[in-house]
């Protein structure tokens, strides 16, 4: 008998969240990334429902069926990890092991982070862990200066430092209504370039920078035929949610990142210390470029990482494009904490 997926709404944190779930047993939590929901974690629901797990996928907020706050601001890093622990108290749960894919990610590593006394186990897909750094003085010219992810400087700062007046999408995202306006032109189109071009299905790109006067799409690639992963009916779906919601709350997650910067100060130099495991495709554009580097980073900034997964022909949305080997790699890890 297959394995139903339910919905339902909680209140988190001062919103009403809306969450997938199926099955029983230890709680598992399933975080999204960006431009996705709950559906981008449909394959591994069945998948941990059917190996004893309670596994359960919201639509963060910005997304969905979940609430939308108007304020910029409302979309931290504390407030992300903060709606995972109200979840959690919200189903009555104590502990639960957290996985994120992309923007979901920072909250699994954060929501470990910030609280070890409620998460027993992280999952990072595609983004890991960096140790945020000491602020410090850091010459405009200097290599700190344009390192994004050491944490030397507010993010955008190091942007604006390595890209200069070349387009980088993260800046691009950075104005409200730019974004917005471009995206929602035409939902499914955007949703369909941009899924296609970060896939493993796409052909091979090198980065080309180019005028920060053009916009997101200009830098993706439209494809006539959907890669075997992604169906009609999946990106309908996705298309229908953004087409309701808009791309506003979405795109706020990334308006928040100087923000959080500033007040993860308290957090400098602090590792994730819980049993963890990291997974990607070695041609996500986030790790492709050297992936034993960054695995070697991780371990460094998360000393119990039991193992990483690197999957060979695998873009970004890792998950999704190979769900055998990710629900493979993740009852492995589960059945090791158990």
């Amino acid at each position: 008998m297959a394995v139903e997926i339910s919905h339902r709404t909680v209140q988190t944190n001062g919103i009403t969240m809306r969450i997938a779930e199926a099955g029983t047993g230890p709680l598992v939590i399933l975080c999204h990334g960006f431009p996705e929901s709950w559906y981008s974690w449909r394959h591994q629901l069945r998948g941990l429902a059917e190996a004893g797990y309670h596994a359960v996928a919201p639509d963060q907020r910005g997304y969905g069926g979940t609430d939308r706050p108007e304020p910029i601001d409302a979309y931290t890093q504390f407030h992300l990890v903060g709606d995972v622990i109200g979840l959690m108290d919200a189903l009555g749960e104590e502990w639960a092991v957290i996985a994120g894919h992309d923007w979901g990610a920072p909250v699994a590593w954060n929501s470990a982070l910030f609280r070890p006394d409620r998460i027993r186990g992280v999952i990072g897909l595609s983004v890991p862990f960096t140790v945020r750094a000491p602020t410090s003085a850091v010459p405009p010219g200097s290599p700190e200066a344009a390192n994004i992810l050491g944490g030397a400087l507010p993010p955008t700062q190091a942007m604006k430092a390595r890209f200069g007046d070349n387009f980088f999408y993260i800046l691009h995202f950075q104005v409200p209504g730019v974004a917005e306006w471009e995206l929602q032109r035409d939902v499914k189109r955007s949703l369909r370039m941009f899924l296609y071009s970060a896939s493993g299905d796409a052909p091979p790109r090198e980065y080309r920078t180019y005028s920060n006067t053009l916009g997101f799409l200009d830098g993706q690639v439209d494809t006539d035929v959907l890669p075997g992963w992604l169906t009609e009916k999946d990106l309908d779906y996705y298309a229908g949610e953004f087409a309701r919601t808009g791309f506003r709350g979405a795109l706020n997650w990334y308006r928040n990142m100087d923000r959080t910067w500033e007040l993860m100060g308290a957090f400098a130099g602090r590792k994730v210390t819980q049993p963890a495991l990291f997974i990607a495709g070695d041609r996500d554009g986030v790790i492709s470029m050297n992936p034993p580097a960054v695995v070697q980073a991780l371990r460094e900034a998360v000393p119990d990482l039991r193992d990483a997964v690197i999957i060979p022909g695998c873009g970004h949305w890792t998950q999704q494009e190979a769900p055998g080997a990710v629900n493979e790699a993740m009852i492995r890890f589960l059945r090791s904490l158990d």
